[in-house]
């Protein structure tokens, strides 16, 4: 088993449930760093890398993990709960990324033992810029949800919350909102190839251009409005632009819109689930 260097205060050993495009965001976060744990990822396919991976939970042997991240789709956990509740003890920490599953649920399937943490993140953990909303039950250590943490600081930032209730609304706001951030820069390139610009160098455009805005978000703590009035002359171009973008109807109601049928879209897998 590969072991990997970290400044985790309680390195541990780590088992990653599915390696797909979140549990695989992870994973590529991790690698990243100099993490100092011994991981193991139960996945039939999973993406090339140092660390041991078996097909199943059933091959997993001897491996006792000190944090579990469940990433499988949610309509799996009724599958793979039986194999992994007999590896779980009171020290385990349980972060769950699957949407819509709660805590009371996996309490039932998981025993009353580990330390139960759901989590949503986004793909930007792939390559240590992710954002996670974090929710902790009451009953949950202090220690486990440090822990639970520290792992997923080596991947970008953590955003505790106090309900529940409220993965929802980060769903459709992280969650969701690279896609979103994607598909303007489709918008700006398709503007840019309006505007009679060869498509190679509309996206080029484009890119770099949310690139760039994203590292001076991160460069300047300023405000967003701040920011914005920065980029802005009065009576100048940017300021015309904006004026359409503002307009009712225009990008923030359509924002709104999109982020309330996301979250709403959330909530029912969650009711169904």
């Amino acid at each position: 088993m590969t072991v990997l260097r970290s400044q985790l205060a309680t390195p541990g050993r780590l088992l990653l449930v599915g390696a797909g495009r979140m549990g695989g965001a992870l994973l590529a976060g991790l690698r990243l760093t100099n993490i100092a744990m011994d991981i193991l990822v139960v996945d039939p396919q999973p993406a090339a890398g140092p660390e041991r991976a078996v097909a199943r939970l059933a091959d997993v042997g001897d491996f006792r993990p000190d944090l579990v991240v469940l990433a499988v789709k949610p309509g799996l956990i009724e599958a793979v709960a039986p194999d992994l509740r007999a590896r779980l003890g009171d020290e385990t920490a349980v972060i769950s990324f699957m949407a819509g599953v709660r805590v009371a649920r996996l309490r039932a399937l998981l025993g009353e033992g580990p330390a139960l943490i759901r989590v949503m993140p986004n793909l930007p953990l792939a390559v240590g810029m992710g954002v996670c909303g974090l929710f902790a039950p009451a009953d949950a250590a202090d220690s486990a949800v440090d822990h639970a943490i520290d792992l997923l600081e080596h991947c970008g930032e953590v955003v505790r919350l106090r309900r529940e209730d409220d993965l929802d609304s980060v769903t459709a706001i992280s969650g969701s909102g690279p896609a979103y951030v994607f598909r303007f820069a489709e918008a700006l390139t398709a503007a840019a190839v309006n505007l009679g610009l060869p498509p190679d160098v509309a996206e080029r455009l484009a890119r770099q251009t949310m690139i760039g805005a994203g590292a001076q978000m991160a460069a300047d703590r300023s405000s967003l409005a701040r920011l914005c009035e920065q980029v802005t002359s009065p009576g100048g171009t940017t300021a015309q632009a904006l004026e359409i973008l503002g307009a009712p109807g225009g990008l923030d109601d359509l924002v709104t819109r999109a982020a309330k049928a996301a979250a709403g879209r959330a909530q029912a897998l969650g009711d169904a689930a």
